[in-house]
């Protein structure tokens, strides 16, 4: 056995036994004879204490550096008075090292594990395992897994099915830029990865699988702000036979849910609802910040009855303001056959919080000629349409039940939980605002053998 105890374990009644522990030298201190380290690894951090004799074990001990990974064997003690550490779990007692393993020495670290530095974000992206290490930013993955672990123990107990789709689907651009990816045994022909699993959760509903959730990566090639990544991470759902008050009541309790487990936070509900012609009139946003009203460090707000469409004035056409498998406001259907598009209400919401989108959600087009008729609108052909969402529309004619869904963004959600400063800090190797990796280096060039493999040629881009 490599380690008996974690670092943050040991306590009072432990003394006068034996551990052993296994981890990172946070700090090493010498007092004359005498050797203090502390280590350290995700659990806690322990002081152990190397005595002169025996003097190989002192001298291996004063070889240590900083984040070297050790292995210490010894005897669970109580810390004499007037040096107990009040501040930590441990703080009541000391390991009285017999052995010592230096699993891997470290070299001169780039910069100190300590917490607050005064860093550049592209140094500690390089090194991001090492910033890693911090216990702040740590602390915000392991939260990430806490609040991940009660969605879905939430979900599961009521009676949704975690269902993962596919990354390399089939290119239907309508919102963002799609990435591609080529095909190398279908020469000139591409995948795309997934902006979200949108219509393939709903042809899970017309599989009859009633009420799919996943936590899933999605992907956009766009232009990146602090709050926006290239990949990103959502809380997908899907339910059959619902309508819009089903998906507010299922997220309200399980946001309620979440809360109190991870934080032990009390969120009201059920959370206000403003209409998009409100919030714009009032507050010229669709999604306003409403703690200056409620005084609330989480108020959350739906914002309902989008517009269906919206003119995009360089294409000369109506497209889909969320996106085209939204169903009409059942009031305002009619208007589709009037041309009065512009004031035709969805049957879409967005939760906000705290000023900032954290999901996004409709009640779904389940009938394959409303939804050819939503495509005519948008100036989508009839063969268009086919070529992009044939599938889609052939699936619709064989039993489709009425369904609605939503999904959450989790970065987003634990940036703001957090009081990050970016959407980068909560996730465990983000890229920069320009897409690349600063710790592998990617996006980076391939061999011309890979590029003749899939059939393509470079072009140089245009200054």
């Amino acid at each position: 056995m490599l380690r008996t105890h974690t670092c943050g374990e040991l306590n009072e009644g432990l003394i006068g036994k034996e551990a052993v522990l296994c981890g990172w030298v946070d700090t090493r201190r010498d007092h004359g004879k005498l050797i203090f380290i502390d280590i350290r690894d995700r659990y806690g951090i322990t002081q152990v204490l190397f005595l002169p004799k025996p003097k190989e074990l002192n001298e291996l001990a004063k070889k240590l550096k900083n984040e070297s990974v050790v292995r210490i064997k010894g005897q669970i003690n109580a810390r004499p008075q007037g040096t107990i550490n009040e501040n930590i779990p441990t703080g009541k007692v000391e390991l009285l090292a017999q052995e010592l393993e230096i699993v891997n020495l470290s070299e001169d670290l780039p910069f100190p594990i300590v917490e607050n530095p005064d860093l550049g974000e592209d140094i500690r992206l390089e090194y991001r395992y090492l910033d890693l290490r911090r216990k702040s930013v740590a602390d915000k993955l392991v939260l990430r897994h806490k609040f991940n672990h009660a969605f879905r123990t939430f979900l599961d107990e009521k009676s949704f099915l975690e269902i993962e789709t596919p990354y390399l689907t089939k290119s239907t651009p309508e919102g963002a830029r799609d990435y591609l990816v080529p095909s190398r045994l279908n020469p000139n022909k591409f995948y795309a990865l997934p902006q979200s699993p949108q219509i393939l959760k709903q042809l899970l509903m017309v599989a009859g699988m009633d009420r799919y959730y996943q936590i899933v990566r999605c992907f956009r090639d766009e232009d990146l702000r602090k709050d926006r990544q290239p990949e990103f991470t959502q809380l997908d759902m899907e339910m059959s036979f619902v309508d819009q008050e089903d998906i507010f009541a299922l997220v309200e309790e399980m946001v309620k849910y979440s809360f109190k487990k991870v934080l032990n936070v009390d969120i009201p509900t059920p959370f206000r609802r403003m209409c998009h012609a409100e919030a714009m009139g009032r507050f010229k946003s669709d999604k306003p910040d409403m703690r200056p009203e409620t005084q609330e460090k989480f108020a959350f707000l739906w914002v309902v009855d989008f517009p269906m469409f919206e003119y995009d004035q360089e294409e000369k056409r109506w497209q889909a303001a969320h996106h085209p498998f939204c169903a009409p406001h059942k009031d305002d259907a009619y208007k589709l056959d009037t041309g009065d598009l512009g004031n035709i209400r969805a049957c879409s919401y967005d939760l906000v919080l705290n000023g900032s989108e954290l999901a996004s959600g409709s009640v779904r087009i389940h009938d394959s000629a409303l939804q050819a008729k939503i495509f005519q609108t948008m100036g989508i052909s009839d063969q268009e349409a086919q070529e992009k969402f044939g599938f889609m529309l052939k699936a619709f004619k064989y039993g489709a039940p009425n369904h609605a869904g939503i999904a959450l963004g989790l970065d987003r959600l634990y940036t703001m939980i957090t009081g990050a400063d970016s959407i980068r800090e909560v996730i465990a190797f983000p890229k920069t605002q320009k897409g690349t990796c600063p710790l592998s280096g990617a996006p980076s060039n391939v061999s011309e053998k890979q590029l003749k493999e899939l059939f393509l040629k470079l072009v140089e881009p245009k200054e």
